[in-house]
């Protein structure tokens, strides 16, 4: 019996792409890694180009072809996360945009690998044909993250991996409204190894991503598995605070043993209450942040939070 690769493929205004990508996954199966069978789930996050009527043609020919259509734009993540829990396959592609930016010919190799018992096969974007600019903020970004982060997560990295069954089902467990795909999956096994490509240029349309998108995703990788930043701002709230402890010392020192030649008339008080105030307040955000990434933790649980408006050769599932 052939063994099942399902992959997630986001969509969002791909109308141009659609056709293209599908014959592209359709032509590896048959021609490349012919004793697999694959199942595409294309996710359309309410686009707006009409790229859901192409998706309903297509799957009309082919079983193998699972749509989900979003009833409003939930964002690439949230929504390719969502669609996990209707992944049947041996193993799971999380994130293949219909773009093709990833190179779907890497499924080749990462079924190789993992029929060698790695439990994670992850793409490394050792190049990209994207701007100096983008590529330099980015480089940037998984260098910090790596230094804050309480997981490894490799650098270079997105969610175009392949993980087995085992794994991606336990993704199901999580409940995160902003999934952080990529360091839950690295959360869950070591047994990994990464496989470098090109990421190429657009053939058709234009990117969703641009660097809001990128800052936003930026900052919900470091607090998804870090405290880093909270204990950062308990630790200036301290600082600051001695820093005002040491300045009234100085002003009392001054004041009694050199006849006050230091102070300056009004700026001595409002410096220190200024210095003072402000570090007790960051110190108390800090203790409090604490608290809230305590029951941040806690709470992470599975939680149904985006509405599909249709299901196209799918069961809907109750949960």
């Amino acid at each position: 019996m052939k063994k099942t690769i399902s992959i997630i493929a986001p969509c969002y205004n791909e109308r141009g792409n659609i056709k293209l990508f599908y014959e592209k996954i359709k032509n590896i199966f048959e021609n490349n890694i012919k004793n697999y069978d694959f199942e595409l789930i294309i996710v359309d996050d309410c686009s707006t180009d009409g790229s859901d009527k192409i998706l309903k043609e297509i799957s009309k020919g082919d079983q193998n072809i699972k749509i989900v259509i979003n009833n409003r734009n939930y964002g690439v993540h949230r929504s390719t996360f969502n669609v996990i829990k209707y992944a049947n396959g041996d193993a799971l592609i999380p994130m293949l945009p219909v773009d093709m930016q990833d190179t779907p010919e890497l499924i080749i190799d990462f079924i190789d690998k993992w029929e060698k018992g790695f439990d994670i096969v992850y793409g490394i974007k050792k190049k990209r044909e994207e701007s100096f600019f983008l590529r330099s903020i980015r480089n940037l970004y998984y260098k910090i993250v790596n230094k804050i982060s309480n997981i490894k997560i490799p650098p270079y990295v997105g969610e175009f991996q392949l993980i087995d069954k085992k794994l991606y089902k336990e993704l199901l467990s999580f409940d995160d409204y902003y999934p952080y795909t990529r360091g839950l999956i690295a959360s869950l096994s070591s047994n990994s190894i990464g496989i470098e490509y090109t990421w190429q240029k657009r053939v058709k349309g234009k990117s969703k991503m641009n660097l809001f998108k990128l800052f936003d995703l930026a900052i919900n990788g470091m607090i998804s598995f870090s405290n880093f930043p909270i204990r950062l701002f308990t630790f200036f709230g301290i600082l600051i605070s001695l820093i005002s402890f040491i300045f009234i010392f100085i002003q009392f020192f001054s004041h009694f043993f050199l006849d006050g030649r230091m102070n300056v008339p009004g700026i001595s008080t409002l410096i220190v209450a200024i210095f003072f105030f402000s570090g007790i307040q960051l110190l108390f955000l800090g203790v409090v942040g604490e608290y809230i990434a305590a029951i941040h933790s806690q709470v992470r649980k599975p939680k149904k939070n985006i509405i599909i408006k249709e299901l196209i050769n799918i069961d809907d599932i109750k949960n």
